[in-house]
């Protein structure tokens, strides 16, 4: 096993960060625009000093972001990205040309927001209403950030939803929607299509809408109906647009793609699932759209070299071979049968063994009734969240699920529990073994910093 290692902030980024999540938990939203609309326009609308993409769906959007941020930079194009949550630091949050902005630039940013935030905080006060939420004040600092670079276009993954987003700030010139399925109901709603309502909100008459295909009919139907009702231009996967081909490889897979104004042949996507190339053919029509009139197509090398370039912490992310250590965050149900997919197609571990540990307000008896046909065991952990599911009540659940108690190995201590997965792993000197790291983005990002994974330039 590597050492572990573990990164920390400075203790100015500490303090902020601190700061921020007093104002509310990052999982808990105020339904309403006003806020994040009032501190934006005491800034002076720095969010419209440059073209927007705006990405919501339930899975697959920070990834559909940075393949789509790396096709724009790759066209010569300035770019900002938000993304969430974080890995290691919230500085991932907001990036410039690719790259987290520093510690100082964030620093800065938070700084820039702060007069106006509290003029807002008391107006909001004076009516009995919240201060700006954790989620709001770090979206005006994205918008802040982009506008100070000055970046010629951001794309910006919604946090939660889509309709009382604090990213509705932005009025994006192209809004891309990826697979919608259940996922945070206590705020979206209990039904698929309550869910796909309130992320339709992202669709509006000025921005060219690109979706993906939805595995749920609902979701598709509220889809077809906003898009009427507002007027817009659509592209909608297996109809306008699709993945004509697709072969997995050693370290990615090969694609055919159609997209809105030419079709794309030999691309070579850095990433592994059927899922990423669906991903991959969101952003590659996204950028059709924010770049062309809809007829001309994109340079071939150009998405090439940007196809082959892109990666994705966290997302099915091989981090350690021998034995074989995949990462994925995997915190819903859909997500865990992706993942499920994506192991099987990519991999033969004569044995997998998983590594799991789910928030609170996760289905964690139904991710892991998802993730049980594909373990031999699991080792039952949690990150330091607070929000994380003890290891003791996880095992509890994971127990009565595998229906074999030698199958669940209980282990708090998060190191202990990686040591525990790799020996399973490796029983009786097993060198084809596999270990499957998933249920939050917590324990994800913890797990790569124990095993001392290095963060990207």
């Amino acid at each position: 096993m590597p050492r572990p290692t573990r990164q920390t902030m400075s203790p100015e980024l500490r303090e902020v960060y601190a700061a921020l999540l007093q104002r509310a938990p990052e999982n808990r939203i105020e339904p309403d625009l006003t806020r994040i609309t009032r501190v934006m326009e005491l800034m002076g609308d720095p969010q419209n000093s440059y073209r927007s993409i705006r990405i919501a769906g339930t899975n697959g959007k920070t990834t559909t972001a940075r393949i789509l941020e790396r096709i724009l930079r790759e066209a010569g194009l300035r770019t900002g990205r938000t993304t969430s949550p974080h890995l290691r630091s919230p500085v991932e949050r907001i990036a410039i040309d690719g790259v987290p902005i520093d510690e100082e630039g964030f620093l800065q940013a938070y700084q820039d927001v702060e007069p106006f935030a509290l003029m807002v905080d008391a107006e909001s006060a004076e009516k009995g209403g919240p201060p700006l939420t954790f989620f709001e004040y770090l979206t005006a600092m994205s918008f802040q950030a982009f506008a100070s670079a000055p970046v010629d276009v951001a794309v910006v993954e919604t946090g939660m939803g889509g309709t009382w987003d604090a990213t509705g700030a932005v009025d994006p010139d192209v809004a891309v929607i990826t697979p919608i399925s259940l996922d945070h109901q206590e705020y979206l709603g209990d039904t698929i299509a309550e869910i796909a309502g309130e992320k339709a909100g992202i669709l509006t008459s000025r921005a060219t809408a690109i979706l993906a295909s939805q595995p749920y009919e609902d979701a598709a139907d509220v889809l077809r109906e906003r898009i009427i009702a507002v007027g817009a231009e659509a592209a909608v996967e297996d109809q306008q647009i699709g993945v004509l081909s697709r072969t997995p490889g050693v370290g990615g897979q090969m694609l055919s793609l159609q997209g809105i104004a030419g079709r794309y042949e030999d691309l070579f996507l850095s990433l592994l699932g059927s899922h990423q190339a669906g991903n991959a053919l969101l952003a590659v029509a996204a950028a059709e759209a924010l770049l062309g009139d809809g007829t001309t197509p994109l340079d071939g090398d150009l998405l090439r070299t940007a196809l082959a370039d892109v990666t994705s912490p966290g997302r099915a992310e091989v981090v350690r071979q021998a034995p074989t250590i995949l990462l994925d965050a995997a915190h819903n149900p859909a997500g865990a049968l992706t993942l499920v997919d994506t192991v099987r197609e990519n991999f033969r571990f004569t044995r997998t063994v998983g590594l799991v540990g789910i928030l609170q307000e996760k289905d964690a008896a139904e991710i892991l009734d998802v993730l049980e046909p594909l373990l031999d065991s699991v080792v039952i952990s949690q990150s330091s969240s607070p929000r994380a599911i003890s290891t003791d009540r996880l095992a509890d659940i994971a127990r009565d699920i595998f229906d074999d108690e030698d199958r669940v190995l209980e282990q708090a201590s998060l190191p202990d529990a990686i040591q525990a997965a790799v020996d399973l792993a490796e029983t009786d000197g097993d060198q084809f073994g596999g270990v499957v790291v998933a249920g939050s983005v917590t324990l994800a990002a913890e797990v790569r910093d124990l095993l001392g994974v290095p963060e990207e330039a």
